[in-house]
């Protein structure tokens, strides 16, 4: 599998254009790398295979969905035996509404992010975390303004 220092250019360069438009054509991504259309698309590929690629995606809107509320549950765990962690991430991946949830460093041990279609709403998933295996302590906090950032991970030189 490659690694990043193994990425030339052309794939650096593929790689940035398929996070800004995922549903660019061939043509049109081998004209924007300088490759004839074959060999850029044996690049996605290989891209692909190596794991650099790991979908195609819509982005939707949340609030056309009906989902208004959107917010963080920061958690403490009662323990942190590696048994713990696993059956609350295990328990956590089938949660509805979790769009993420990161295992943090600091005064928190996990961090999820929830959305939801109304307040009533969010106080049910948020019981559903309290419920999950190992969970001590449960703190919210709800988004009052989303600010709009790159969603496009940096590819470095």
């Amino acid at each position: 599998m490659k690694s990043a220092p193994d990425l030339d250019r052309i794939d650096r360069e593929i790689l940035r254009a398929l996070q800004t438009n995922g549903r660019i054509t061939m043509a049109e991504l081998a004209e924007k790398v300088s490759l004839s259309p074959s060999p850029c698309w044996r690049r996605v590929q290989l891209l692909e295979q190596a794991g650099f690629i790991r979908g195609y995606h819509a982005a939707l809107d949340r609030r056309l969905l009906g989902l208004d509320v959107h917010g963080f549950v920061s958690l403490k765990m009662k323990d942190h035996t590696l048994e713990t962690a696993a059956a609350f991430e295990r328990a956590v991946a089938g949660l509805s509404g979790a769009l993420s949830c990161q295992n943090l460093s600091g005064g928190y041990d996990y961090q999820i992010e929830l959305v939801a279609t109304d307040h009533d709403a969010f106080a049910r998933l948020v019981r559903q975390v309290r419920a999950l295996p190992g969970v001590a302590e449960v703190y919210t906090s709800f988004t009052l303004h989303e600010v709009p950032l790159a969603r496009a991970l940096p590819v470095v030189d």
